[in-house]
């Protein structure tokens, strides 16, 4: 049962304080900021609220049907039916934070074995339990790269092709710190990755690109990060996990830290979460990495046990000396992404990974042979996404396809003004050929009565 404070409660409590109202304790907060007008609707009875979700999940039955190209960050992919049972499973869907291993082996293991999966699968030497998300796991690779140089190095030198929410979360973290996070060519996605290389100097603590980048290319960055290493800086690469499957390891790239949102692991769309970060980085740089990691060790008895090890450097324990304000993970959906890459096993990731390669190309190919349609990068290669020039702005478009029972790309110009008319086109294994032909269909349709 929930006991409020009493009102003679609370003025005893400001009394001590040394305020008056309650009000005053939040002087600091700009005034602005203090009191935003929250534009909610009217409060609802229990029944009203009831009556009103209860539309929302009906009106969700009827989109099931939609054929979905939409992507840029978060994609449908099928998620096979063991990984919802385990991850429901009472043992992990109640379990608490695993600070005691003698009760949460089996937490610790499943960590563990998530960890070993995200070094196998980037080629890095070590992973952390998750994080948040991927744009927040981009953030935390900026500070990473600040500590490992002891605040020397302060500036962060990120690719404009990196994902919009990723740089928008970066800029957070840091805006209001010391660091300084210059985005090259910012708005600009024909920028050649080795002009990156031009506003690295030696206040640069890390270079950080994405692979696939937001635009769907995919590059070998292997002559950058030789490059970025020559002149003393770390390099990091934001990737689509699932890709990995099929194209180059960043570790193979001499990559130093990688991060990625783990969404297509297994995740379902959720409306936007939760989702996964994934972070990873070569073993020398252990102790600078945030979050938590679990190692493995052996009991009293000579038996193989798992324990949260390196804590010490997370906030919760020093936090005067915390390289980060993270000390937790996301571990329900790190489990879904171990039992999703188990189940799948090497040979089985390959197969989904061509399945998107083969059919997101044949989609390409459909799309740019129409009238009034390009694609606007057509000598890059490309993974399971593509940016698909239009006739008609985006948006336009994109409300015609919905009377054909398909949610169309995302519409770039939402993040890059000099984008308008461009489509980033997703395709995963989930879109049939007859979807894709429907599409493609479509298109020619919406342009031809607009061309009339």
């Amino acid at each position: 049962m929930y006991t409020p404070n009493t009102p003679e409660e609370r003025r005893a409590m400001l009394e001590v304080i040394g305020v008056q109202r309650m009000e005053d304790l939040f002087s600091d907060v700009p005034a602005k900021y203090r009191y935003p007008q929250m534009n909610l609707p009217p409060a609802m009875t229990e029944m009203e609220a009831a009556e009103e979700m209860q539309s929302l999940a009906d009106a969700n039955l009827t989109v099931r049907d939609f054929a979905s190209f939409l992507g840029a960050g978060a994609y449908h992919h099928y998620v096979p039916a063991v990984v919802d049972h385990i991850l429901r499973r009472g043992e992990f869907y109640t379990a608490y934070t695993p600070y005691q291993p003698e009760v949460s082996q089996g937490t610790l293991h499943a960590i563990f074995e998530f960890q070993s999966l995200v070094c196998a699968l980037t080629g890095m030497e070590v992973s952390n339990a998750s994080m948040y998300d991927g744009a927040t796991a981009v953030a935390e690779a900026v500070n990473m790269a600040y500590h490992v140089f002891r605040g020397k190095r302060p500036k962060a030198v990120l690719s404009s092709a990196l994902h919009p929410q990723a740089l928008a979360t970066v800029h957070t973290y840091y805006d209001a710190s010391d660091r300084e996070i210059v985005v090259p060519h910012e708005g600009d996605p024909t920028a050649d990755p080795m002009s990156l290389l031009d506003a690295v100097d030696d206040r640069t603590s890390l270079v950080m690109v994405q692979y696939p980048d937001f635009f769907g290319r995919v590059y070998d960055f292997t002559e950058l990060a030789e490059a970025v290493h020559a002149k003393g800086a770390l390099f990091g690469i934001a990737v689509n996990p699932l890709a990995l499957g099929l194209l180059k390891a960043p570790g193979d790239m001499g990559a130093d830290i990688v991060t990625a949102e783990g969404q297509p692991l297994g995740i379902p769309l959720s409306f936007g979460g939760p989702y996964l970060g994934i972070f990873a980085t070569r073993k020398k740089y252990v102790r600078k990495m945030a979050g938590r990691i679990v190692g493995e060790t052996v009991d009293t008895r000579g038996q193989r046990a798992y324990v949260l090890t390196l804590t010490a450097r997370e906030q919760h324990i020093r936090r005067a000396r915390a390289t980060s304000n993270i000390c937790t993970n996301n571990a329900l959906m790190a489990l879904a992404a171990t039992v999703y890459l188990g189940l799948l096993g090497k040979e089985g990731l390959r197969k989904v990974a061509e399945l998107n390669y083969h059919k997101a190309h044949y989609a390409a190919q459909r799309l740019a042979g129409l009238e009034g349609y390009e694609l606007a990068f057509p000598e890059a290669p490309f993974f399971n996404e593509f940016t698909l020039k239009t006739p008609l702005p985006v948006a336009e478009i994109n409300r015609r396809l919905l009377d054909y029972g398909i949610f169309g790309g995302y519409d770039l110009s939402q993040d890059f003004p000099s984008l308008d008319r461009h489509m980033l086109v997703a395709v995963t294994e989930m879109n049939t050929k007859d979807e894709i032909d429907l599409l493609a269909a479509a298109l020619d349709e919406i342009a031809r009565e607009a061309a009339a």
